[in-house]
C-alpha cells in the first residue's frame, strides 16, 4: 500500500514559517506597546507625586512646576509612540491573520486530499477483498 504525499507539502511548510515569523513579529509589536504603556503609567505617577510633593514643599514650587511640565511632555511624546506603537500592532495582526488564514487554507486542502487517499486506499481493499473471495469461491467450486 502506498503512503499518503500531499504534493504541496513545502508549500503547507513555507506558510506555516510565514505564520509563525507573523506570530513573532506580533508579540515583539505587543511587547513594545505594552513597555510604552508601562512608561505612561510611570509618568503619570511620577506627575501625580510631584503634584502632591509640590504641595508639600511650597518653597520649592518653580522647580516642581518644571518637573510636572517636562513629566507631561513625556507622558504626550509617550502617548504619540503608543498611538504608532498601536499602528504597528494593527498592520503586524492584519498580516498575522492573514497569513494564518492562507495556512489554514492550504491545511485544509492537506485534509482533503488525505481523505480522498483513505477513500480510495479502502476501495482498492475492498477490490482486493472480494477479488480474494471470488477466486476462493472459483477454485472450491471447481474441485
Amino acid at each position: 500500500m502506498k503512503r499518503f504525499k500531499f504534493n504541496l507539502e513545502k508549500v503547507l511548510e513555507l506558510r506555516q514559517f510565514k505564520e509563525e515569523e507573523c506570530k513573532l513579529a506580533l508579540g515583539q509589536a505587543v511587547s513594545a506597546l505594552n513597555m510604552i504603556e508601562n512608561k505612561i503609567k510611570d509618568t503619570a505617577y511620577k506627575r501625580h507625586s510631584a503634584a502632591m510633593e509640590r504641595f508639600n514643599n511650597p518653597a520649592d514650587i518653580a522647580s516642581w512646576d518644571m518637573f510636572i511640565l517636562r513629566l507631561e511632555q513625556e507622558a504626550r511624546k509617550l502617548e504619540e509612540q503608543a498611538a504608532q506603537a498601536q499602528i504597528v500592532v494593527d498592520q503586524k495582526r492584519e498580516l498575522y491573520l492573514e497569513a494564518s488564514k492562507d495556512l489554514k487554507a492550504m491545511e485544509k486542502l492537506k485534509e482533503k486530499e488525505l481523505k480522498e487517499y483513505r477513500k480510495e486506499m479502502f476501495i482498492s481493499q475492498m477490490n482486493e477483498v472480494d477479488d480474494i473471495t471470488a477466486a476462493r469461491f472459483i477454485t472450491a467450486a471447481g474441485q
